[in-house]
């Protein structure tokens, strides 16, 4: 089974892309069963006014997804914070008007026992380098909701519990908002697997989770990686799995977003 984890940047191209494929050709070179999505648009004008989510979902064929908002509005313009009456998947609810922005989950085994936590924003502003086609650039950004997924994947081999998010990019205040997904999906029986942008370096997520690290592989910034800001954690593998899939992860820098898709092949 194959794991993958993608911060789009709202399918953002790369400099020197400028007319890339389209979100769904970049998504299939994926292959994945599973993908967790970050910086996720939905009915946005920036991104064609497209559901990000169902896209790379459908060029995937991947029948389960869900579309969780993290806001309502634009990032850096005008928004509200979201609430779990706007989520929408293929399964249930109507789709929520106006532009939302979050994370996804889509799947090729059905999705069960779904969790919706969220965060507020820090009281805190930070001068990030900000991505743009035109190159990047640095200015001072102000921290938003954030949200977390949790949902059991029913594969023909038994369920996988599955936490998924965008983290803050605000030091501590991502390693509390991990610390607390990772406890939430503790609870959980069975296999668990910790998957997204979390905006912690390296082998930080392992030891704020006391969990496996599945993959030791850069995926930042997508030009030149540098930097393990996207991971995948895992809780209830037998050690000889667990090395197994250290060995088998594959940053994919494809032609849009300026982090790499993480891909992790699940023995």
């Amino acid at each position: 089974m194959r794991i993958a984890t993608w911060n789009l940047l709202h399918a953002i191209p790369i400099l020197g892309h400028e007319q890339p494929t389209s979100l769904g050709e970049q998504a299939k070179l994926l292959n994945a069963d599973v993908i967790a999505l970050q910086e996720v648009d939905r009915n946005q004008e920036r991104s064609g006014n497209k559901h990000q989510v169902q896209e790379v979902a459908e060029a995937l064929g991947l029948d389960y997804w869900y579309f969780i908002p993290a806001l309502v509005g634009t990032p850096g313009e005008g928004w509200i914070a979201a609430h779990d009456g706007q989520i929408h998947s293929n399964e249930h609810g109507d789709e929520p008007e106006g532009a939302h922005y979050g994370i996804g989950l889509a799947s090729r085994y059905p999705l069960s026992d779904i969790e919706v936590l969220r965060f507020p924003a820090a009281r805190l502003s930070l001068p990030l380098m900000v991505p743009s086609p035109k190159g990047p650039r640095f200015l001072m950004v102000e921290d938003e909701p954030r949200v977390a997924l949790l949902a059991n994947v029913v594969t023909p081999d038994g369920p996988i519990a599955v936490g998924t998010a965008h983290l803050s990019f605000v030091p501590g205040v991502n390693a509390k908002q991990l610390r607390k997904l990772a406890n939430a999906l503790g609870k959980r029986s069975g296999r668990k697997l910790l998957i997204g942008d979390f905006n912690l370096p390296g082998g930080i997520p392992r030891r704020v989770t006391g969990w496996d690290t599945m993959a030791k592989i850069a995926t930042y910034p997508t030009m030149k990686p540098r930097i393990q800001f996207d991971h995948v954690l895992g809780q209830g593998w037998d050690v000889q799995a667990v090395n197994f899939v250290k060995g088998s992860a594959q940053a994919f820098p494809l032609d849009i977003s300026d982090h790499c898709a993480l891909v992790v092949e699940l023995p």
